[in-house]
């Protein structure tokens, strides 16, 4: 090759990075090991993360994925092909895109659906651009202090220097919900729209539908923030109150990603129709061509590479083009009862385990209202020890809450999805039981007065 090129080395081709620029020999990097010896080595470094029974969820759940899931979607048509952007992309890509965006809209009630996005998080961050965007007046949004943590986080550090401002609204401390009541205090303010997660991060049901026509009563957008698994029995977000939510968005790693210490995940984003040309990502659409065959097409597709970036939707370049391939395939091999079974059993699970735990003294659930599959306790004893004692017996016992939620106190986030068996439940109990009983915090020591002063 390189004599046909008339060039003698390799180092030729870089002549003109200067030479104090170049990296030299990498010394750092091992030298090369048969296929044998690699196995070997990523396998024990595969087994240092160790094998856990696990309780939590915050926002990544553990669900059974079919075999045949990423058996289908690691075949080279789809792994080795380049996220479609293009228009050219192949029929084959395009179609499975296009059955991904009719399952997901039909999924959450909505009109349309895009092709995904980076993650949930970020998700959230450009459901919040759309909204101020198509508002055109307010550059203020109502985040609930029931939002994830981290999605808060992320929203903020991408909209916090476009002059757009978070307003936080705290939560009520019997049920842990956003009340609705107390969105008066808000009324005759200047907002583009209301975040409504369902369930929230503390894995409480919210009042969806006064919480969506309160914000179409005061002219804002209604910004739907969903598990997809809690949908299959939950109502749809186009279906919330009177006129629906306005803009669907959440986390897709429960419909067939593992959790893989946390990625790639991908984000799912749906709208009505009045908003789609505020939508970023890619709408994939179906047509016929001049012979009336089926064909599918890149219909819509509002990025920063394709167009002056003063007119982009965004500046985040990232999909995950095939974990969306996965959840196609896992929606499909499911079916809507099969994603029914799925949700019910972790609903099921979640609340045998609420039952088992706070049966122990010195455990007490938090919140009284309907929760999915995701419960908040409060313990007897530090959180953060009782976890690491647990961790020690091969569990991860849940979400320690008190870095975003202090005062909650000694407060710890549970999940159960449909893999959690009765055994597993059990096991759990006994070693917390034991744990709580050590480690119960000491009362208050009294003082007794002192006659000398």
């Amino acid at each position: 090759m390189l004599a046909s090129i008339g060039v003698k080395s390799i180092n030729d081709l870089f002549d003109e990075i200067p030479e104090n620029l170049r990296a030299g020999k990498l010394t750092q990097v091992p030298e090369g090991q048969s296929e044998m010896e690699v196995g070997r080595l990523m396998q024990a470094r595969a087994n240092q993360d160790g094998t856990y029974l696990n309780f939590i969820g915050a926002g990544a759940y553990e669900h059974h994925i079919p075999a045949a899931v990423w058996e289908i979607v690691t075949r080279g048509e789809f792994y080795s092909a380049y996220t479609p952007y293009q228009a050219e992309a192949s029929q084959g890509t395009l179609q499975l895109l296009y059955e991904y965006q009719t399952m997901m809209a039909s999924l959450t009630g909505m009109d349309v659906s895009n092709a995904s996005l980076y993650d949930g998080a970020s998700g959230l961050a450009e459901s919040v651009l759309m909204a101020v965007r198509a508002h055109k007046q307010a550059r203020k949004i109502l985040m609930p202090s029931t939002v994830h943590p981290i999605y808060r986080r992320v929203v903020q550090a991408i909209v916090k220097n476009q002059n757009i401002e978070l307003v936080e609204i705290p939560h009520g401390n019997e049920g842990g919900h956003t009340i609705p009541e107390s969105l008066k205090n808000y009324e005759g303010g200047e907002f583009a729209a209301l975040v409504i997660p369902q369930p929230n991060f503390f894995g409480v049901l919210e009042e969806v539908d006064a919480l969506t026509d309160w914000a179409h009563a005061h002219n804002m957008f209604a910004i739907g923030l969903v598990n997809p698994t809690a949908l299959a029995l939950l109502t749809p977000p186009g279906n919330w109150g009177e006129k629906g939510a306005d803009i669907t968005v959440g986390e897709g790693q429960p419909l067939g990603a593992p959790l893989s210490s946390g990625g790639p995940y991908y984000g799912f984003l749906c709208c009505k129709q009045a908003l789609v040309r505020q939508m970023p990502g890619r709408i994939i659409g179906r047509t016929v061509d001049k012979n009336g065959k089926s064909g599918f097409a890149l219909t819509l597709q509002a990025r920063e590479q394709h167009i002056r970036r003063s007119k982009a939707t965004s500046n985040i370049c990232t999909n995950q083009g095939l974990v969306v391939a996965a959840s196609t395939i896992y929606m499909a091999l499911l079916g809507p009862e099969g994603l029914e079974r799925v949700a019910r059993a972790s609903h099921a699970n979640t609340l045998a385990l609420v039952e088992r735990l706070t049966a122990i003294k010195g455990v007490t659930r938090v919140f009284n209202r309907p929760v999915f599959h995701e419960a908040v306790l409060r313990l007897d004893a530090p959180v953060a020890d009782a976890l690491r004692a647990l961790e020690a017996q091969g569990i991860l016992g849940g979400y320690d809450l008190s870095e975003h939620y202090p005062h909650l106190g000694q407060a710890l986030l549970i999940c159960a999805t449909e893999t959690r068996t009765r055994e597993d439940i059990e096991q759990y109990a006994f070693h917390l039981e034991r744990i709580v009983s050590k480690r119960r915090l000491d009362p208050p020591c009294a003082v007794k007065a002192n006659p000398n002063v």
